[in-house]
């Protein structure tokens, strides 16, 4: 799939993404961090969070922030 497609492929979800993290097809993790509460709600991570580096941080406007993590 990523020979097919010019550009990135962008994963949205813990279930499709965990399935993708057990495989090793994941080159990148973006996260968004935007401060508020929502109650309840599931796990960025279905399983085990991978080990992880991070890489890069980014300020998106005046309240997100993007956090650039590879694998370790």
């Amino acid at each position: 799939l990523k020979a097919e497609v010019d550009g990135t492929l962008e994963v949205a979800g813990p279930g499709i993404a965990q399935a993708l993290t057990d495989a090793g097809l994941i080159d990148r993790y973006e996260l968004y961090l935007r401060p508020f509460v929502l109650g309840r709600g599931r796990p960025f991570f279905a399983g085990a969070r991978p080990p992880l580096r991070l890489v890069a941080t980014d300020r998106i406007g005046a309240d997100t922030l993007r956090l650039t993590y590879v694998p370790a």
